[in-house]
């Protein structure tokens, strides 16, 4: 684990700690900067929805706007309003407006620097670390990304063992099983809709076959893989299921806490046994499989999503 692996990691926990400061009247909008906004959109003079917004807060120069309205605000000072295009993206997330291009105004109503918490003790303890030191910051930052990489390649290598039971198995699926598995997909798609305010999202046409493909890996992939639980004695021993959830736990301030929730819910262990069971299957395929090592550079590794 690299030295600036903990540097870059450490500036993660002071951005997630810093504090504001509300900068002069006169100060200019600057990358870095915290601001409130008030801004309206229109499309050939007409609304849309999602283009109007009170007393937003954005942090300028982190893209989380998109680049032309942080160009638009940035150098503007408290009080200030402006007139400018927006050109949507053809791939941007809201079908109704785009590769549209709008006209947004825009109002300052506040402007705000953000001030970093300095490395030191009092930054260690407020993260909760045992030994509330710059060092025992610097160690547990270590151990915490040292358990993450283990994590991701874990995964990573799960996922190309599992592809390649997936790819190799020849059998015939009970469409039954199969019927049920896209019955659960669809309804979780239902539900992720609901929550993210869809009306009427259970009524929703969703066609069964939207969702055919993956029901039928998932399938075929839970039968070789207790197929093989059952052959080679792959299954979860309790003490594997204990080690795995006291390492999901470690990454905690209360760790003990986080084992009892796991241990109090039935489904939750059910999840870890699974899990287990993959791990201990894709242990069994690497033993036995022709692999090749490839090194892979800690930054790809961890920005690839599990």
């Amino acid at each position: 684990m690299t030295d600036a692996a903990i540097d870059r990691t450490t500036d993660i926990l002071r951005k997630q700690r810093r504090t504001y400061a509300q900068r002069a009247a006169d100060a200019a909008v600057a990358d870095g900067d915290r601001v409130t906004v008030d801004f309206e959109g229109k499309i050939d003079g007409e609304p849309f929805e999602g283009g109007k917004a009170e007393d937003f807060q954005f942090m300028v120069g982190e893209g989380q706007m998109l680049k032309e309205f942080e160009e638009a605000v940035r150098g503007m000072k408290t009080g200030e309003s402006k007139t400018f295009p927006l050109a949507f993206p053809e791939d941007y997330h809201g079908k109704d407006v785009a590769g549209k291009t709008a006209d947004f105004m825009v109002t300052v109503k506040k402007v705000e620097a953000a001030n970093l918490p300095e490395v030191n003790e009092a930054f260690a303890k407020s993260l909760g670390i045992a030994d509330a030191s710059v060092d025992g910051l610097r160690a547990d930052i270590r151990k915490n990304l040292e358990r993450e990489v283990k994590f991701r390649l874990l995964a990573k290598n799960k996922q190309s063992a599992m592809d390649a039971l997936v790819n190799k198995s020849e059998l015939d699926l009970p469409q039954s099983i199969v019927k049920n598995e896209i019955d659960r997909t669809v309804e979780g798609a239902r539900a992720d809709l609901k929550q993210r305010g869809i009306k009427d999202a259970d009524k929703a046409p969703i066609p069964d076959e939207v969702f055919r493909p993956q029901a039928e890996r998932r399938v075929r992939l839970g039968l070789v893989v207790a197929e093989l639980v059952k052959m080679h004695d792959t299954g979860a021993k309790p003490e594997q299921i204990k080690t795995h959830i006291e390492e999901l736990a470690a990454s905690y301030e209360r760790p003990a806490d986080v084992v009892r929730w796991y241990y109090g819910d039935n489904r939750r262990m059910a999840e870890v046994e699974a899990i287990v069971i993959e791990n201990n299957v894709t242990e069994f395929i690497l033993s036995k499989a022709k692999t090749v090592e490839k090194q892979v550079e800690f930054d790809e590794l961890m920005g690839q999503q599990q």
